[in-house]
């Protein structure tokens, strides 16, 4: 189907051309999708858009979004009955998290704290957990301990958690070039908007003039990106969003 005298299969290959670049992926992709739009099209959704897009932490937070916005308190309700019908380690940790999203971080991390005893004191879930709740709860120094325990543990695990970990070096006053570097980790090749958002915070209230004009740039990258995003990440990222508008007026 034409649009503005432009296929619309031409238009995905567009999209996903613009995606690629801002991504980092191989220029070889570039080749497959102008050269074979549809089909070009079709792999590179299977075969990078839709991996990256689950894999992604906006991914998980459009995820959790949309199951509070479908049944409000259902996951906690679920979760507490699971946990005091059977109250194994498992069950424990599905009730913390559970907690943790509906902003219950007090009564969350007790439970993170107790299902980080005896044996499961290296399991990577409740590792990660711990760390996300004691951050929330203003233990930066402790959430940094937690997450070199987590990353000793399971090193894979600082794709998922470079972001927790750079703002906890953040909050615990870290040395600025461990900050910095870790920052630089979190953002990756997706680039998150948090992500780029949280370390633009950072880089606006340094000395150094050339950390600012960074943070402008990265501010001014999200609102740029925004016109890309699909409804859902519009409403995950709003707050990201509203807070780079913010700082470029």
């Amino acid at each position: 189907m034409p649009i503005f005298g432009i296929g619309l299969h031409v238009l995905i290959a567009l999209y996903f051309g613009i995606h690629a670049i801002r991504t980092g992926q191989n220029l070889f992709w570039l080749m497959i999708l102008f050269a074979f739009p549809l089909l070009g099209s079709v792999v590179y959704l299977f075969a990078i858009y839709l991996p990256e897009l689950r894999g992604s932490a906006g991914a998980q937070r459009a995820r959790r979004a949309i199951r509070s916005a479908v049944a409000p308190g259902q996951a906690l309700r679920e979760a507490r009955g699971a946990f005091e019908q059977t109250p194994t380690v498992a069950a424990r940790l599905r009730l913390a998290d559970a907690l943790y999203a509906s902003g219950e971080v007090t009564e969350a991390l007790t439970h993170y704290r107790e299902a980080a005893q005896g044996p499961f004191a290296s399991d990577a879930a409740i590792l990660f957990g711990l760390a996300r709740a004691l951050l929330a709860s203003g233990e930066a120094a402790e959430a940094k301990a937690t997450l070199d325990k987590l990353f000793e543990v399971d090193p894979s695990q600082r794709a998922n958690a470079s972001l927790l970990y750079a703002r906890a070096l953040s909050e615990a006053s870290a040395p600025d070039a461990e900050i910095r570097a870790a920052f630089e980790a979190a953002l990756g090749p997706a680039k998150d908007a948090e992500a780029r958002c949280r370390y633009a915070d950072w880089l606006a209230v340094r000395e150094d003039a050339a950390d600012r004009e960074k943070a402008q740039a990265l501010y001014r990258e999200i609102v740029k990106d925004s016109s890309f995003w699909h409804r859902h990440a519009h409403a995950i990222n709003r707050e990201w969003l509203a807070r780079a508008k913010a700082a470029t007026r």
